[in-house]
């Protein structure tokens, strides 16, 4: 991923809200760049600001306020077409009367290029995404998979210098929408171009992304590289929308620099880092990941350690999901790789469970 200032950002929101009704701010003071060359995912639950911030940036939105800035220029009043931005939508929009090569040659012929050029572009996108013998046919007589790469091809055809996609692999099956997840990623490399993609699967948007912007309520609560939202999230609902996370509920009991001491009622005092508390009393919610947990520690070997008992195993191949009682709650998941002897865990078996410090994250309550 290229890296870039503030202020030569490719793509720039500032100040961004919207309102549909005058009263309900569907976005609420966004500010974002996006670098150029970068793979940017757009990720959250439905309605939470995410496609309405993509219609915006390709036009088919207006801000109620703030600007939007492409290669530092304003386009907030600029119509869609004259953008030169590429789409990619999840029912593929191409044109079913007309031939592979007529759909990709469409946007060419908009922009007034000659018929060689135009026969050597298609040439091209087409062996790009890998379609060159079909290039005859009518979208009816392809598959689902197949017309997703036509789409994909006509929003590079005309070669863009920005990439918009709105959940385009929605209406594929699980092992061809991972296929098309790795041909994004490796066009949007070999091309170089600027890619915001638009998902509420946080695997699709752990396995594309240079960064995430991950939305709720009109709001972008944390951006970063998927290792660092997955690893370090900044605030509890990042923490349970990226991955699996157990969460223990408690009251900060005391703060040591960038750690703290949180009482969990009826079960003890964990220890923890402080990433969203700042006193004493406040309560807070622990985050920690199920891979995180560690089974039958040596003892004193780990800061925290305490009694469970398994109540569900489920057999996963590569690993074994545990649930299990402890520290109050009954819905406290361990995942244990097979070479970790985890198939040998079975229902009802008394356990002790541990983890270290920095892998138990102390974000807020709310």
């Amino acid at each position: 991923m290229k890296q870039t200032g503030a202020n030569d950002a490719f793509v720039k929101f500032s100040g961004i809200q919207k309102t549909y009704d005058g009263e309900t701010l569907v976005v609420k003071n966004l500010n974002l760049d996006i670098a150029r060359g970068e793979f940017l995912t757009m990720l959250g639950p439905s309605g939470s600001g995410k496609t309405t911030t993509l219609m915006m940036l390709a036009g088919f939105e207006v801000p109620t306020r703030g600007h939007i800035y492409l290669e530092g220029r304003s386009i907030s009043g600029m119509p869609p077409h004259k953008r030169n931005i590429g789409m990619v939508f999840q029912n593929y929009a191409l044109f079913p009367h007309m031939t592979v090569e007529e759909n990709l040659a469409f946007p060419l012929k908009v922009r007034k290029l000659g018929k060689s050029e135009i026969e050597a572009r298609i040439k091209v996108a087409l062996n790009m995404v890998r379609l060159s013998v079909q290039g005859k046919r009518r979208p009816g007589q392809l598959s689902g998979g197949q017309q997703q790469r036509v789409a994909l091809a006509r929003a590079l055809v005309f070669e863009p210098k920005l990439v918009l996609m709105d959940e385009p692999l929605g209406a594929l099956d699980r092992q061809l929408r991972e296929e098309m997840q790795l041909e994004i990623k490796h066009i949007h490399e070999d091309l170089g171009i600027t890619v915001v993609y638009v998902t509420h699967d946080q695997s699709e948007a752990l396995t594309m992304s240079d960064r995430i912007a991950v939305f709720n309520d009109g709001i972008i609560q944390q951006v970063a590289a998927p290792a660092e939202l997955y690893e370090r999230p900044q605030n509890r609902f990042v923490a349970q929308f990226i991955g699996e996370n157990n969460q223990l509920h408690g009251k900060v009991v005391a703060l040591h620099d960038t750690t703290c001491t949180v009482e969990i009622p009826g079960a003890g005092n964990v220890q923890a880092l402080a990433v969203s508390v700042d006193m004493v009393g406040r309560l807070t919610v622990l985050s920690l990941r199920p891979e995180r947990v560690k089974l039958n520690p040596t003892p004193g070997s780990l800061p925290n350690v305490f009694s469970a008992r398994v109540t569900e195993v489920i057999y996963l191949g590569d690993h074994v999901r545990a649930r299990m009682s402890v520290c109050g709650r009954d819905d406290f998941v361990l995942k244990l790789p097979n070479s970790d002897g985890g198939a040998h865990v079975q229902p009802g078996a008394a356990i002790t469970v541990g983890w270290r410090t920095e892998d138990c994250r102390a974000l807020d309550a709310s």
